[in-house]
């Protein structure tokens, strides 16, 4: 079996020692994630331990950043000096320490207003449109944009007349508002919200967000493991 000391690889060595298909190696190559192979007498590929780690090296970042940047990151390890690839994954990290950080805000947010009481529901207590939207801080259209997601729909009589914001559905603008500074996409909050609102009033919430949670958790083992890849690239090889 092929290991990293072997010296002189073929494509689908390269692919089998880092998960890919010989396509997808060729394709790395093409894209820069893997500097340029060598080429025998009669024009095949020849690769070796460096392309292995890179092939190794993206996988993972595109786990832990997504591959648009996980490109940018493996050209800079291969072209730029070492401080600007260090900044990039300095960068990564403090992204995801940013996202764990909102999240844990938003998870004491979310509690506390699922927990609140609606007692003693008024017409005067409900909110217009435009005067949600100043509470929250957003724009109108973006409330419209989740009523017509199914996130937030508020009571009206015909599609004519006004949205009217009774205090639960007020609620439920907060809760997906700090979910969405927290991350979360539409998609993820369309399947969210009808748990967290029949949760709601005081319940268990966590089951929810801590699929975001561990998302995250996902991602920063990933920067880990490239991060270790990264370092046997820039590394010689042992004698």
């Amino acid at each position: 079996m092929e290991s990293l000391h072997s010296g002189v690889f073929r494509t689908a060595d390269v692919g089998r020692l880092s998960g890919y298909s010989v396509q997808q190696v060729r394709n790395l190559e093409r894209d820069g994630v893997l500097p340029p192979a060598g080429r025998t007498g009669s024009g095949y590929r020849v690769y070796d331990r460096s392309h292995v780690l890179s092939a190794r090296a993206y996988r993972a970042l595109a786990a832990g950043t997504g591959p648009v940047e996980a490109k940018r990151v493996m050209r800079a390890a291969h072209s730029d000096p070492e401080g600007t690839l260090l900044a990039m994954l300095d960068a990564a990290h403090a992204q995801l320490d940013r996202e764990r950080r909102d999240l844990e805000s938003a998870k004491e947010a979310v509690q506390h207003i699922a927990a609140e009481p609606v007692r003693d529901v008024r017409a005067a207590d409900s909110m217009s449109i435009s005067e949600l939207a100043g509470a929250l801080g957003i724009r109108a259209s973006t409330l419209r944009h989740w009523d017509a997601m199914g996130l937030v729909s508020p009571g009206r009589g015909t599609p004519a007349e006004a949205r009217t914001y009774t205090p639960a559905d007020v609620r439920s603008a907060r809760i997906v508002h700090q979910l969405r500074l927290a991350g979360y996409g539409i998609t993820a909050l369309r399947d969210l919200m009808p748990e967290l609102r029949a949760a709601g009033r005081g319940g268990d919430l966590s089951t929810g967000l801590d699929a975001r949670d561990a998302s995250i958790r996902a991602r920063s083992r990933a920067l880990l493991a490239a991060a270790a890849e990264l370092h046997a690239l820039r590394t010689p090889p042992p004698v």
